[in-house]
């Protein structure tokens, strides 16, 4: 007599974040050992808190936002350009794939990946040099990302993945304090190093041909294999370091190609009217409101100075309503 399995299992969070002990590496950041979130709350009977804290980010309002702003070009008018939505759900793949190859915590880390741009302003970086020029004691998007998630929209996350988003950006000398966010960082790099010089050959503004020899050499001829190449860097160096990091001679290609992104991409001389005007808009914007802090929205309207409140909303916006906004008021 054949006795069948039944077609499902049930496995509740308990067993999952048991499991996490066997299966994930010493150094992975487990669940059940999360320092907690902002406000106690019951946990979940199915989901681990860092896969409540994924959930959360995609279902916000402000991840939906992401979708109609600028990674690197602004308002292309093609529809293949990378938007800061499709780079953010790329630093989640590449992210989680890291993790799973290095046995770390792969839901900490596509939490984190998720949620590390969703402050940004209007127009990228140039939005956020807009806001960082006018505001008392400047502007981060990283800051801004965990105030969204934590005043502005309040999911209530652990505090694991606000220290990954905080501490995402290479600037910030500390780091994140676990080394899913750390693979964050690596992730968020690969994805524009591998994305945005295709935009920009897209754009007409380089050839393949241009990028440094040590990038080509390295990387090869093809989008698909770059990412390859950088992902296997940094899990084949962070096996061999024993903490999280790019195997040293992919590393140095990697700078290369980001200092020729910059020099020929990010800041070339013909981008800088562009850039300006965008500037121009959002300061624009951040006035207007700080003078007239009544017509912004009861959403935003929080018992904080107008300056702050201005920024919280402008910073909000995506890159076609703040056109729109700023066609309308500032016109």
């Amino acid at each position: 007599m054949v006795v069948h399995a039944e077609p499902f299992r049930h496995v509740a969070r308990e067993a999952r974040e048991n499991s996490e002990f066997l299966r994930m590496a010493p150094a992975a950041t487990k669940a059940a050992e999360s320092k907690g979130r902002e406000s106690p709350e019951e946990p979940d009977p199915l989901r681990t808190a860092f896969e409540r804290d994924r959930d959360r980010i995609v279902h916000s309002n402000a991840f939906r936002r992401l979708a109609r702003k600028t990674q690197v070009f602004i308002d292309p008018g093609n529809d293949h350009f990378v938007t800061r939505l499709t780079h953010t759900l790329q630093v989640a793949q590449i992210g989680r794939s890291m993790a799973v190859a290095l046995g770390l915590n792969e839901s900490l880390t596509e939490a984190i990946c998720l949620g590390h741009d969703i402050g940004h302003a209007p127009f990228g970086h140039t939005g956020e040099d807009a806001l960082d020029e006018i505001l008392d004691g400047g502007w981060i998007h990283a800051d801004h990302s965990v105030r969204i998630l934590s005043v502005i929209e309040p999911l209530n996350l652990t505090w694991e993945t606000r220290d990954g988003i905080r501490a995402h950006p290479w600037r910030i000398e500390e780091g994140p304090a676990t080394p899913e966010g750390t693979l964050c960082r690596y992730a968020d790099r690969i994805a524009y190093l591998s994305h945005d010089p295709i935009d920009a050959m897209r754009a007409g503004i380089i050839r393949y041909v241009d990028l440094p020899f040590r990038a080509q050499a390295l990387l090869g001829d093809q989008h698909g294999r770059w990412v390859t190449a950088m992902v296997h860097a940094v899990v084949d160096g962070s096996i061999s370091a024993g903490r999280v990091q790019m195997a040293p001679d992919v590393a140095e290609a990697m700078d290369d190609l980001r200092n020729f992104m910059f020099e020929r991409v990010y800041l070339r001389a013909e981008g800088q009217p562009l850039r300006r005007q965008a500037m121009a808009v959002v300061q624009d914007l951040v006035r207007y409101f700080e003078a007239h802090p009544s017509e912004l929205p009861p959403s935003a309207r929080r018992s904080e100075s107008p300056q702050r409140q201005a920024v919280d909303y402008v910073a909000g916006m995506t890159d076609r309503f703040a056109g729109r906004v700023h066609a309308a008021r500032c016109g």
